[in-house]
C-alpha cells in the first residue's frame, strides 16, 4: 500500500512538473530546488526526486553536478535540430495516414480542424488559458493527421519532438513576441506578423484539405512550410530585438557624443 501511494504522488508530481515545463511556467534553464518545489506542488522528496529523475529521462530537465536539477535551456541551435528531426520523422507517418487512413481517420481529423478552429489565436487573446487551449487543440490536430500511421516507435519519437518544439516556440517565439507588441515597442511589426502566419487556421485547413484529397505532393509541400513557422517567427523575433538593441545603442552613442 505505501508503494502504491508513493507511486501515485511521483505521478502526480511528474504530470504537475511536466506540464509547467512544457508551458514555460518553468522557465528554461531556471534551477528546480527541491525545497521550493515541495511548497510549489504540496509534495515530499522522495516523490520529487522521483518525477525530476523521469523529467531528465526526456531531457526536458538536467542534472547539475553538485547543484541538482534545472529545467533544460532551449536555444535557436536545438530549434532548427528539433526542425529537422520533425521532418524526419514526421513526414513519413504523414504520408503513411494519407494512404492508409480509412473514414474514421477523416472524420478524426475533420473534428480535431473544427475544434482547433474554435480557439482563439495568441494574437487575439495571450492569457495562459488561451494560449493553452490552443496549443492542445493545435497539438490534438496534428495527432489526428498522424493517427493512421502504424509504426509506434516513429510516433513515440515525434510525440517526444513535438513536446520539445512546444516549449521552444513558446519561449522563443511567442513569448518574447507578445511581450513586445503588448510594450508597442519598435520594429516587432514583423514578428508580430510571422507570428500571425504561424498560428493562422487557413494553414491548417490547407494542409487537412490536401491530406483529405490524398493530394500527397501538394500535402508535403504544405507540411514542409508549416514545420518551419516556429523558426520563421524566433527569427524574425530575434531579428527585431538585434534591431532594437542597435537602435538604443545608437541613441546612446549620440547622446554621449
Amino acid at each position: 500500500m505505501q508503494d502504491q501511494n508513493n507511486s501515485t504522488k511521483t505521478e502526480a508530481a511528474y504530470q504537475l512538473l511536466r506540464r509547467d515545463i512544457l508551458t514555460t511556467r518553468l522557465m528554461p534553464g531556471a534551477p528546480l530546488k527541491l525545497s521550493a518545489l515541495r511548497g510549489q506542488y504540496g509534495v515530499g522528496w522522495t516523490p520529487l526526486r522521483e518525477a525530476l529523475s523521469r523529467l531528465e529521462a526526456e531531457r526536458l530537465v538536467t542534472a547539475i553536478s553538485n547543484r541538482g536539477f534545472a529545467v533544460a535551456p532551449v536555444s535557436r541551435a536545438e530549434l532548427e535540430d528539433l526542425a529537422r528531426a520533425r521532418m524526419v520523422v514526421e513526414m513519413p507517418l504523414f504520408l503513411e495516414s494519407i494512404e492508409k487512413g480509412g473514414r474514421e481517420w477523416e472524420d478524426t481529423v475533420v473534428t480535431a480542424h473544427y475544434r482547433l478552429s474554435r480557439c482563439k489565436t495568441a494574437v487575439d487573446d495571450p492569457s495562459d488559458a488561451a494560449v493553452d487551449q490552443w496549443d492542445e487543440s493545435h497539438e490534438a490536430f496534428h495527432a489526428a493527421l498522424l493517427s493512421a500511421a502504424t509504426s509506434n516507435w516513429l510516433l513515440r519519437f515525434r510525440s517526444t519532438i513535438a513536446d520539445q518544439l512546444r516549449r521552444h516556440h513558446r519561449f522563443l517565439g511567442l513569448a518574447p513576441t507578445l511581450r513586445a507588441a503588448a510594450g508597442l515597442k519598435h520594429g516587432y511589426g514583423e514578428a508580430m506578423d510571422a507570428l500571425r502566419e504561424a498560428i493562422a487556421i487557413e494553414h491548417h485547413t490547407a494542409i487537412m484539405e490536401a491530406a483529405l484529397d490524398r493530394d500527397v505532393e501538394r500535402a508535403k509541400a504544405l507540411m514542409t512550410a508549416h514545420i518551419g513557422y516556429t523558426l520563421h517567427v524566433y527569427v524574425h523575433s530575434e531579428d527585431s530585438a538585434a534591431n532594437n538593441y542597435t537602435a538604443r545603442a545608437g541613441s546612446l552613442k549620440a547622446i554621449s557624443g
